[in-house]
């Protein structure tokens, strides 16, 4: 019953994991798409940046 519980476990854990990471990718895309276009839609005057930092 020990080595059930063990593998049940690990398999949750894994799980819990894998979608930690794929969660984090998305937000990683999602934050370069958001940098992307104010990179490209900055104003025209102004040096370069558009984020204030």
């Amino acid at each position: 019953m020990v080595p059930l519980l063990l593998v049940l476990l690990l398999a949750l854990l894994l799980f819990g994991a894998g979608f930690a990471v794929k969660a984090l990718w998305w937000i990683a895309v999602i934050v370069l798409v958001l940098w992307l276009v104010g990179f490209v839609a900055r104003p025209k005057g102004s040096t370069g940046r558009w984020y204030r930092w």
